[in-house]
């Protein structure tokens, strides 16, 4: 079997590895974007069904977050030590039987009770399941198939929003319709890949990872090999810089749900730019998605050099929409920018856990990182929208995500630096 794989490597022959990307764009195509990407078409229709307010309804999407983050550390010790095959489709099972349910659903509490569970079978899929499987599968392009796989993420929402509202659309209780189909489309097309495609790692097909047999080029992701323990990180200089790079990195990303407001601001002043507010929303989920895919690529290369990628994008595209917000594609460029250090988030975090510390112990070590990505997703929105009401609004909100962007950069070269050594 041995000879055989090598040759078929030396050949470029097909490998599993990518049937194993495939699974994972599966995985963020549907059961995390539906769940997640495509949430937002409900609030509107489900609040004024159950006549209450819409704060009150999104309240489901708050408990959903908090659940992702209590379940982070032990999602990352179970997929660490367990068949992957089992807890992702447990996973897939709970996110789809959660979003059927939100279509029977008839109470406020019983949404509250269906976001809980969603939000224990969603995390796996969209914080542990692409990186895990990546870095066991590929030793080579590693931040390539990584960000192609998380792109999708937002392409499933591109995909199914039109889809689900269209759906809502249907009948008076549409949106019903469109959470039974979303649970549906989840499970039938999903389960089939995490039952039957998906291994741990490949040595369970007596395979070894995609460019193992070739010649190191010398870039930087390559040192990720061996590793050393959760317990051990979690003492070390550069697991702290990588937490306050998840934590500022997720608060600076969030400045995109205000993109369309900051558009709409000026409806005295421009209106033909406020009239574009869901196109700058847009450009930036543009920006989001071709992002992490170059990203990725980049990353390949040199870590250092992905981080300066994304973040001198996020700056030039802060400063774009900031000072010359009257060009309305000039407006449209700087939120294509500001999408590419978003990409960050998903793609740039992993990738600097993998070279930091290895991929022995990588679940554990990631769902800790991940911990401060997942509390502040919980609380930027209203420190943002805190910012904004003061009397700096939306300069200020600017201003801090540069001051962002730049402790993220300092984070990062930090834990580059302070790599563990052995």
């Amino acid at each position: 079997m041995a000879a055989t794989t090598s040759e078929q490597r030396r050949n470029g022959g097909f490998h599993y590895a990518y049937l194993i990307v495939l699974s994972c764009i599966m995985i963020t195509c549907l059961p995390c974007a539906l769940a997640l990407s495509c949430a937002g078409i409900f609030f509107t229709p489900v609040s004024e069904y159950l006549g209450v307010a819409r704060a009150q309804f999104t309240l489901y999407f708050s408990i959903l977050n908090i659940a992702m983050m209590l379940t982070l550390p032990v999602a990352g010790k179970v997929m660490g030590k367990s068949d992957l095959r089992v807890v992702l489709s447990a996973s897939v099972a709970l996110t789809g039987a959660g979003l059927v349910l939100m279509g029977r659903c008839g109470a406020l509490w019983q949404f509250y009770l269906c976001g809980a569970v969603m939000g224990v079978g969603v995390e796996p899929l969209i914080y542990l399941a692409v990186p895990t499987l990546i870095n066991a599968w590929c030793a080579k392009r590693v931040g390539f198939f990584m960000g192609l796989c998380m792109a999708f993420t937002g392409i499933g929402g591109v995909i199914f929003n039109p889809v689900g509202t269209a759906l809502i659309q249907s009948g008076s209780e549409g949106w019903r319709l469109a959470y039974t189909v979303f649970g549906v489309i989840t499970l039938v097309g999903t389960l089939p890949f995490t039952l039957f495609v998906v291994r741990s790692k490949p040595e369970d097909k007596g395979l070894l990872p995609l460019g193992a047999g070739e010649a190191a080029d010398g870039s930087e992701p390559a040192a990720a090999a061996g590793g050393v323990s959760a317990a051990k990180a979690m003492h070390m200089p550069a697991f702290w810089a990588l937490v306050v790079f998840c934590g500022i990195i997720t608060l600076n990303q969030t400045i995109y749900q205000f993109l369309p407001s900051y558009a709409q601001s000026f409806s005295s002043s421009l209106p033909q730019v406020a009239a574009a507010s869901g196109v700058v929303a847009s450009a930036a989920m543009a920006g989001q998605a071709i992002g992490k895919v170059l990203l990725g690529i980049v990353n390949d290369r040199s870590l250092r050099a992905g981080v300066f990628v994304g973040m001198g994008c996020g700056v030039a595209g802060v400063l774009v929409m900031w000072l010359l917000p009257s060009s309305l594609a000039l407006l449209l460029l700087g939120a294509f920018l500001f999408g590419i250090v978003y990409a960050q988030t998903v793609v740039q975090t992993p990738l600097l856990v993998r070279y930091a510390f290895g991929s022995a112990d990588y679940p554990a070590i990631y769902s800790r990182v991940s911990m401060a990505g997942s509390l502040m997703s919980a609380v930027a929105a209203v420190f943002w929208s805190l910012v904004i009401d003061s009397a700096g609004g939306f300069p200020l909100m600017f201003v801090l995500g540069i001051v962002c962007m730049a402790i993220c950069l300092a984070s990062a070269l930090f834990a580059i630096a302070h790599k563990a050594r052995g």
